[in-house]
């Protein structure tokens, strides 16, 4: 049955691509049930077969911004749907590319929120960034991936979850109960990125400190025997110590 929908069907193949959702509505509502049940590895099965029914993307798709932003990522409900109202763009995508992109979204999105549950920060990065190559303004696609940014905690992660919520909060109309919660996070992220960027450049140093003094050794030197000091012009001069 997937077979039919392994290429993106064309604009005028309108039979062809409501066969391809509504396979893969069927799988998806299959995979929300088992996600209510709890069953975490089942939904994450029926997701990504659902997903595998549908023609990949073929160009980006701007979908608009959910309806009702003010409501809060709960992680617990996998989305029924994506509730969104259609803007305008140079050259708008046909109604299928739309549809299609939507259903690519909320699967994904779906498919993160069953990582979420299984401990897997990377894979919910990797399915919320595919959520939003359709549609750039999935709140929860984006909550969540700010999320795991977080708890992975590094340098890179850290700062792509700043970018998320600063998204997040131009997305969110000033009076959304989120924004403080957003603000917080925002808050307690400034100092985490300078404490992860001086750890990751300081262990970046010392492995090229490493391989420096592993050359120099050769000649009875070491990396030691350079100091690097501030020139005056934004630059360094090195200079060599005995």
């Amino acid at each position: 049955m997937a077979g039919s929908c392994e290429k993106p069907p064309s604009s005028e193949d309108a039979a062809s691509v409501k066969r391809c959702l509504d396979e893969a509505n069927v799988l998806k509502l299959e995979g929300n049930d088992l996600f209510k049940a709890s069953k975490w590895t089942e939904a994450l099965v029926a997701y990504r077969t659902a997903l595998s029914h549908l023609p990949p993307r073929k160009r980006p798709v701007n979908q608009p911004v959910d309806e009702d932003p003010s409501s809060s990522d709960n992680a617990e409900t996998p989305d029924e749907h994506n509730k969104a109202s259609e803007s305008t763009r140079p050259e708008a995508p046909t109604e299928d590319e739309v549809e299609l992109s939507k259903a690519r979204a909320v699967i994904n999105a779906n498919i993160a929120a069953c990582l979420i549950k299984l401990d897997d920060n990377k894979g919910v990065i990797d399915a919320c960034t595919s959520a939003l190559e359709d549609n750039p303004h999935y709140i929860k696609a984006l909550q969540r991936r700010a999320t795991a940014s977080e708890k992975i905690d590094s340098w890179s992660s850290l700062a792509r979850a700043q970018d998320d919520y600063k998204l997040l909060l131009e997305l969110f109309p000033a009076n959304s109960p989120e924004v403080p919660r957003i603000k917080r996070a925002l808050q307690s992220l400034e100092p985490r990125v300078k404490a992860a960027q001086k750890r990751e450049t300081d262990e970046m140093v010392d492995k090229l400190k490493g391989l420096g003094n592993s050359l120099l050794g050769r000649f009875g030197l070491s990396t030691d025997n350079f100091k690097f000091e501030p020139n005056g012009q934004g630059g360094y001069s090195m200079n060599f110590v005995r």
